[in-house]
């Protein structure tokens, strides 16, 4: 996914590449054709090219990849009829086996038969999927109170729509409030500490009064969960926001998250926040984190990313260096930052090897 508000485009059925159960490309379907054409051309200009009747029994096999089986036997019944023209010096014993290539044509209908019926149960598969993954992080809307948001999620594990990352913002009666989180592990296997995570975040959002309180409840989810497993090793990193009413501070808190870049007046600048443990180790008997509080300007933006994105490696094993490159692209607008910085990410060739989660929040202050 790339920005939240334009829904998923890395896990779209035109992204997932044809090898991998999207529409073949147009040279794919229009191959098995042009050879057919090709060769029944060939052959009817020249004896000499009869020896490439061979290449007519590769035909139906290439229509399985992007034809039904209407379509497959079309071609198949083409290739057939190519044989049997005079014109076309094909027909001779020994040049081509023709029983050999009516065999091969017949199971090319019945492979692209089981192959249309099973690309439809997969299609109704990843519909379902993908509707189950949309509703554990929904859309971000542009604006959540006076706080513009746009988010960015491409997941690790190829295929799917929702890793060991999480972010959300909510309104509620202490201000807007925002999370982006970090699950161990990613892929599959950690969509249901994601799903328990937000479930708390959205709750505490509403009734705790303060961001300590929030991350104490998400750490009190966490810590049961894990209760009872044999090998309880489940954590997750996540920093908490909360903006005041007027969008003029922000509070934070940190749970073993990297700290958010703060974007003013053309400089990217690490907020200085207080560490704290991450959630699912219990912060009974552990220095609970401290809230920080961040004077925003006008024009200020918050930058929040994963370990994907600050992790990520060159091919001297140097991480991105991301305040650094975030302050060549201040000038990209908030709701195109994101993709500026994946396309960064690529152009100079950087190793992404987790889960890549941005968020920009940009506060707009009250007119004065």
């Amino acid at each position: 996914m790339r920005s939240v508000r334009g829904w998923w485009p890395h896990g779209s059925r035109d992204d997932r590449g044809w090898l991998r159960g999207a529409p073949p490309p147009w040279w794919v379907r229009v191959l098995p054709v042009l050879l057919l054409v090709a060769v029944g051309t060939a052959t009817l200009a020249t004896p000499d090219a009869r020896d490439l009747g061979f290449l007519l029994g590769a035909i139906p096999p290439l229509a399985v990849l992007s034809y039904g089986p209407l379509g497959t036997a079309v071609l198949g019944v083409g290739v057939v009829l190519v044989l049997n023209v005079p014109a076309t010096h094909l027909d001779r014993p020994g040049q081509t086996d023709l029983l050999t290539i009516v065999f091969v044509s017949v199971l090319s209908v019945f492979v692209s038969y089981v192959r249309r019926h099973r690309d439809v149960q997969l299609d109704t598969e990843r519909a379902i999927g993908e509707a189950v993954q949309r509703a554990v992080m929904p859309p971000l809307p542009e604006r959540v109170g006076r706080i513009g948001c746009t988010g960015f999620y491409q997941a690790a594990q190829g295929g799917t729509l929702v890793g060991g990352d999480f972010f959300d913002v909510r309104d509620g009666p202490s201000g807007v409030r925002a999370v982006m989180g970090d699950v161990q592990g990613h892929g599959l296997s950690a969509v249901t500490t994601v799903v328990s995570l937000l479930g708390a975040f959205r709750e505490a959002a509403l009734d705790q009064p303060d961001l300590e309180s929030v991350a104490a409840r998400m750490d009190r989810r966490l810590t049961v969960d894990s209760a009872g497993v044999r090998h309880p090793e489940l954590f997750a990193t996540a920093m908490l926001l909360e903006f005041s009413p007027d969008a003029r501070t922000v509070r934070v808190v940190a749970c073993g998250h990297p700290a958010p870049v703060l974007l003013h007046e053309g400089h990217a600048i690490e907020v200085a926040v207080a560490p704290g443990p991450p959630l699912g180790i219990g912060l009974v008997g552990v220095d609970p984190p401290k809230e920080v509080s961040v004077s925003l300007g006008p024009t200020d933006r918050l930058f929040l990313a994963s370990d994907g994105v600050w992790e990520a490696r060159d091919a001297a094993d140097a991480f991105y260096p991301l305040p650094e490159r975030l302050a060549a692209l201040t000038g990209a607008a908030p709701s195109e930052l994101p993709d500026a910085v994946w396309a960064d990410l690529v152009r100079l060739r950087y190793d992404v090897r987790d889960d890549a989660t941005m968020l920009v929040l940009a506060p707009e202050p009250p007119v004065t």
